[in-house]
């Protein structure tokens, strides 16, 4: 029997040249630095992988390094207490690896640009000692065969770094990440893997470029709201747009102002959870995506947006009223949450209280009374303030009665929903500031439900109303600037000088 014939062991490796470490005052001029670098970095990868396919041979190992940003404090600075972020809790010296700094550009400036006000000191870019994944190194959208990479004569390992998921975690974000003495303590929630993990989910679930993105976001359970989104967008762009730039459909499908929306590029089957984008110039604009049924879900979604830190989201969908005085139709606009959803009681406990934010809540209740043309006492008559609940059992009206009717009386809650308090809880987890206005579209405990034909009525009235309400609450929440709207309440003791 023939031997096997094994390739030869790596015996170097290769990296590109040495990058000098660049100290910098001006947050503009440090991220132009880290596109730069980064640029560089995973170039040398792209093209040693290209090289390869052509079918060669090699005993070398190509490696490079994501870029970092690096900070050291003297001293105990003492500044603004009013701001949430940009900001050291103690002396020490801070870092963290960075990915797409041309996608992370307005916010790495923003987040530079307050640390170097705040405390008066340079930041230092350099390369990192954490490798860049071949996977993550591809130019977003490209798109590479099997039978390529089977071109290569030994496995990719033996050549490349790939993702390792012992280094893609929410240990910063969660709170319990502990520093092994002498090394620098995190500046930012996520690492640069992390982020790239999150970067290219996003693309699958969605089927949307993570650069179309918007800070402002809009969660759903529910097609209709989406359909009245996109006639609302398409309807802008066939007027001029109105301030917003473009208008995004999965597929990367994008209309401009004074255009009428193209079909083409649009995917036969929508994907898991489609995301939709109303365009404004520095991402200033509104995403809306349709997260279905479920916990799991509306967990999934929020996990990978985070990396993006965006301003705000919201969630509008239906519920079911669990007052005998509320009304189909009636909004319920949430100001705590009970947590019966469980996919979050890893990451983060339920003995967690996940606050109302002000600034949303205050938002969510001005647009309701502009939408519905009441205001004060009137106002109650289709608004109720208190407790949603979330569970993950969509037939929980079939189990027996006591237990969860009795919690659900005990905790005071007035609407019960599958989404709600896990994308709430997540924002909490993230520091995204969040908010909830519901729909109340059955009352389960009461035998109200919809009767078929009531249905599509409901739906054709309230739906356009709610989405209505969404988009002015989104508007006010845009006019505020950063600094206020992220709150102090979703800081910890000890936070990351990044929101």
């Amino acid at each position: 029997m023939d031997k096997p014939i094994f390739p030869q062991p790596i015996d170097s490796v290769v990296y590109p040249d040495p990058y000098p470490r660049e100290t910098f005052t001006d947050a503009k001029a440090a991220v132009d630095a880290l596109k730069v670098l980064y640029e560089r970095n995973t170039a040398f990868l792209r093209d040693a992988f290209q090289t390869l396919t052509g079918g060669g041979e090699t005993t070398s190992r190509f490696r490079a390094f994501y870029p970092e940003i690096s900070i050291a404090i003297s001293s105990y600075t003492h500044v603004d207490s009013r701001l949430a972020f940009g900001h050291m809790p103690q002396p020490g010296y801070y870092s963290t690896t960075v990915t797409r700094p041309d996608l992370f550009e307005n916010y790495l400036v923003e987040q530079l640009r307050q640390i170097i006000r705040n405390h008066g000191v340079p930041v230092t870019i350099s390369e990192s000692e954490r490798p860049i994944p071949l996977h993550f190194a591809f130019l977003e959208g490209t798109h590479v065969d099997g039978s390529i990479a089977d071109r290569i004569q030994r496995p990719l390992r033996d050549i490349f770094d790939v993702p390792d998921l012992n280094a893609t975690d929410d240990l910063i974000a969660n709170g319990t990440y502990e520093p092994v003495p002498g090394e620098p303590m995190p500046l930012a929630p996520f690492t640069a893997q992390r982020i790239d993990y999150s970067l290219h989910r996003l693309s699958h679930y969605t089927a949307t470029s993570p650069k179309h993105f918007q800070n402002f976001v809009l969660f759903t359970n529910y097609q209709f709201y989406i359909d009245e989104f996109c006639a609302h967008a398409r309807a802008l762009m066939a007027a001029g747009g109105e301030g917003y730039a473009a208008f995004v459909e999965p597929g990367n499908v994008v209309t401009r102002p004074g255009e009428a929306s193209p079909h083409e590029g649009t995917p036969q089957r929508l994907p898991q959870m489609p995301a939709y984008h109303l365009v404004k110039p520095g991402h200033g604009g509104i995403t809306m995506v349709n997260i279905g049924v479920g916990p799991s879900n509306a967990k999934t979604i929020t996990d990978h947006i985070a990396v993006l830190r965006p301003h705000a989201w919201l969630m509008l969908g239906h519920c079911a009223g669990l007052r005998n005085t509320q009304a189909l139709g009636d909004y319920v606009l949430a100001h705590a949450y009970v947590r019966e959803d469980h996919v979050l009681d890893d990451d983060l406990p339920v003995w967690v209280p996940i606050p109302a934010l002000a600034e949303v809540q205050v938002a969510l209740e001005e647009a309701v009374a502009e939408v519905t043309g009441l205001s004060g006492y009137e106002l109650k008559r289709v608004m109720r303030t208190g407790t949603v609940a979330t569970i993950d059992n969509r037939n929980w009206e079939l189990r027996e009665q006591r237990g969860p009717v009795q919690r659900l009386s005990q905790s005071r809650a007035i609407a019960l929903d599958m989404e709600s308090a896990t994308i709430a809880a997540n924002g909490f987890r993230f520091r995204v500031p969040y908010g909830t206005l519901l729909c109340v579209s059955d009352k389960p405990l009461h035998g109200e439900l919809k009767l078929p034909g009531m249905a599509t009525e409901f739906y054709k009235r309230q739906v356009s109303q709610h989405l209505r309400i969404g988009i002015r609450a989104v508007e006010k929440l845009a006019e505020m600037p950063s600094e206020r709207l992220h709150s102090r309440k979703l800081r910890s003791f000890s936070e990351t000088a990044f929101q």
